[in-house]
This record gives C-alpha cells, structure tokens and sequence, in this order.
C-alpha cells in the first residue's frame, strides 16, 4: 500500500546566497567563497529588538525562517514543530565556556540555557506562541533527514501542517579545530550546472564551513498553495553506505536513476545520474546542510517545469547515508 502524499507549502532559507524571500532563487546561484558572507533579512521585521539583541545567529536566522514559512502557508499556527541540528548554538556555548574561565563564583545562566541544542526549537514556539509538539533531533549529518522523518510521522498520525527544519552556525573556532585535526574539508568539485545547455562548471577551490537555516511547512494535503511533493526520507547510519541502498529506495519508490531530472549530492555523484549538482558547493559546509539542498530542489521544481523528480544524495559523513525524494506536483 503506497504511503500518502506529503507537501512542502512553504519554504524559507538563510544562507551565503540570496536565498530569503527569493522566489526562483535556484536559476542565479554561484559557488560559495570562503569570503562569502552570510546573508540576512531585515531580523527586526520578524522578532522583536528587545529579543533580537539578546539573539545568537543561528536562533536569529530559525526564528525568521519559520516566522517566514507561517505567513507563506497562510496558516495560524502548525501543529508541531521539528528541528534538526548537528552541532547546536555554538555561540552561545563559546560565550558559556569563556564566561567559566574568566567569571569567578556563581555564572550567569542565559547563555548556558540557550546553548542547548532545543534552543533552537523552544525559541521559535515562544516566538509563535505556540504550545504543539516539539522536538529537536541531533544526529550529526542526518539531522535534519530524522526531523523531516518525525513530521511524515507526525502528519500521518493526523497533525495537519507541521513546521520542520533545519540550523546550524559557523563560529571561528571550528576552523582553528578543523586545522589541528587536520580535517580536509576541500573535496574537489565538479558542479554540473544548467546553462540553458549541458554547460559544466568546474571549480577548483575548497568549500568553506558556513552558517545555515532552512525550514518548511509540511502538510498533509495541497490546499493549492503546495510547492512540491515529498515522495520519501531514509536514513542509515553507522556503517559505509552502498550502492544497493540507494538502489533499492529509488526501485521502492516505482523510479530507476533515468527516471531522475536532477540529483544533489555532497561530492559524490550517484553512479549513472546525468544531471547533478554537489549541494555543498553552493551552500558551503554545515551539518544540516541537505535542508538547504531540499530548499534549492523545492525552488526547482517550482520554476522549472521540465524538473519532475530531485533525489538528494546526502553523504557528507562517510558512515551517513540519508536520501530524500521530491516530485513536482502534479496539475
């Protein structure tokens, strides 16, 4: 028995691209720079100054997002809200740790409370005045695949729009970290982008780590304003993902590698795909980083009508494997 349609009715990313409140945004999109800022909205149309000043980036950046993804959908209030993060506030952790070396005695609380990885969530129900369910999920590269796992379970279970999304900060420590463990994070591109022919751009120069959010309304049924359909989400973990894996969720799904328009993936193109795209290229490097790429995929296929089926191909940690398919919505 196949499992119901879920729809993506709204959409909102922050990121180092012009990519909030830009409609269309998929079709002018350039690599990311290791100069590259983040770029943000206007934060006081969306929370209050009092609040904002007291704001980290990525709590700044979630509460916008979702705040923008309410008004889009035209809905009061969803009746869940799901977040995905790998690594959490990071500044205000940083803030909390330098405070412990330096303060003596009793330390403030405020930035070891919104440190939490839950900030994030608790924040934008506070700011919704909402009182649903709400949950955040942490599974390092896969984060964001279990929150959208939660609301497809939550939609089934008879919510009717669920907020889900995803956010994660770049601080200037990790790359200091990145450093002294030697991690190379400069994986070689090779982008395929559309340039109104097969045009290929090849770019040789590292993805920097970046800051990001990305969050959706998800609902259970079009109510004409649905921008795409989420077909599927699976997840492995723990162990070296293989071929047969993403194999076997595209043959569950009726579909064979022709059958896709385009496939996002984090460096390694899916054997056979003839038209893809490395995500981290244009998003740069964060742990949730496929929400942006379900962002991008949604603007795809909302502006391009011969773009039917996108499959992400979420491989950024080597024992990760997360794989979401999206379809247009049919007329």
């Amino acid at each position: 028995m196949s499992k119901p349609a879920l729809y993506i009715s709204a959409a909102s990313t922050i990121s180092n691209q012009p990519t909030f409140g830009n409609a269309g945004f998929s079709a002018a999109l350039q690599p990311v720079e290791a100069s590259s800022a983040l770029i943000s909205p206007d934060y006081k149309a969306y929370i209050d100054a009092g609040l904002l000043r007291r704001m980290s980036k990525i709590l700044r950046m979630s509460v916008a997002c979702a705040k923008d993804c309410v008004a889009q959908a035209g809905i009061e209030q969803p009746d869940a809200i799901v977040v995905g993060t790998g690594l959490g506030c990071l500044q205000d952790t940083e803030k909390f740790l330098n405070t412990s070396l330096t303060v003596e005695g009793l330390l403030p609380p405020t930035s070891f409370i919104q440190s939490t990885h839950n900030t994030m969530a608790g924040q934008i129900s506070l700011s919704l005045g909402n009182h649903g369910y709400n949950m955040t999920h942490t599974q390092n590269t896969l984060s964001f695949e279990h929150a959208l796992l939660d609301a497809s379970m939550l939609l089934r279970e008879g919510d009717r729009n669920v907020l889900v999304g995803a956010a994660d900060e770049h601080i200037d420590i990790l790359d200091e970290i990145t450093e002294r463990l030697e991690l190379r994070l400069d994986a070689w591109l090779d982008v395929r982008q559309e340039a109104g022919d097969d045009a290929s751009l090849t770019i040789e120069k590292s993805i920097p780590l970046t800051s990001g959010a990305s969050f959706f309304i998800l609902s259970q049924e079009n109510a004409g304003n649905a921008a795409a359909e989420l077909a599927d989400v699976y997840t492995s973990g723990g162990a070296e993902y293989g071929q047969e894996e993403i194999d076997a969720f595209l043959d569950r799904n009726g579909l064979q590698i022709s059958d896709i328009d385009l496939v996002l993936h984090t460096g390694v193109p899916v054997a056979s795909a003839s038209r893809h795209a490395n995500y981290l290229a244009l998003a740069g490097i964060y742990p949730t980083a496929s929400a942006f790429a379900l962002h991008y995929a949604v603007d795809m296929l909302s502006a391009n009508s011969e773009v039917r089926n996108v499959f992400i191909c979420n491989t950024l940690r080597k024992s990760n494997l997360g794989l979401i398919l999206l379809k247009a919505v049919e007329a």
